[in-house]
């Protein structure tokens, strides 16, 4: 029973995925629109012996938010 948000969270962002996928590799044009969000460049951080290089970029899409919606839905369906 303590798991119900952690199933919810990773439907999600699976529906998140492969809505992107769909999106990206179908030829509907209105399912690929989007934008991207982020770091364009990373961030490098050099302290001598080590050096970190930090980034992030959300792609998001028509396709993707409609993979959200769908895996909502789906869990709104489960039994947990």
């Amino acid at each position: 029973m303590r798991y119900k948000g952690w199933v919810l969270f990773f439907l999600v962002i699976i529906g998140f995925i492969l809505g992107n996928l769909i999106g990206t590799h179908c030829n509907i044009e209105f399912l690929s629109y989007g934008g991207q969000f982020g770091l364009t460049s990373p961030l490098e951080l050099n302290l001598g012996f080590v050096i970190l290089t930090f980034g992030l970029t959300f792609n998001i899409t028509i396709a993707g938010i409609l993979g959200m919606v769908a895996a909502f839905v789906a869990y709104k369906f489960m039994k947990i």
